[in-house]
């Protein structure tokens, strides 16, 4: 397991957070493991929470049609590098 930079772990805190996950220590979450299915679990429903979650946070609009889906959700550190990268080009998220 990598450690987690301070963003992967502010949105490991969000994640468990919004999505109730009492048992799962945000510290704990290897950034590059699946979030989904074998790794952390998730399904569908909990990624359209977090989508929410992270719209309220950072500004950000995750689109449930957007074909990079997949890889934005692959892992914490994938989801954190999207955030990381749309906050930069995005004035609401500033």
């Amino acid at each position: 397991m990598s450690d987690q930079t301070a963003a992967e772990r502010e949105l490991a805190e969000l994640l468990v957070e919004s999505l109730n996950l009492e048992d799962v220590d945000p510290a704990g979450i290897d950034p590059e493991a699946p979030l989904f299915n074998t790794g952390l679990g998730l399904d569908s429903i909990d990624a359209l929470e977090l989508s929410l979650a992270i719209s309220k946070k950072y500004g950000l609009q995750l689109r449930s049609d957007n074909e990079d889906n997949r890889k934005i959700f692959a892992s914490l550190r994938a989801l954190s590098d999207y955030v990381q990268q749309s906050s930069r080009q995005s004035p609401a998220a500033s």
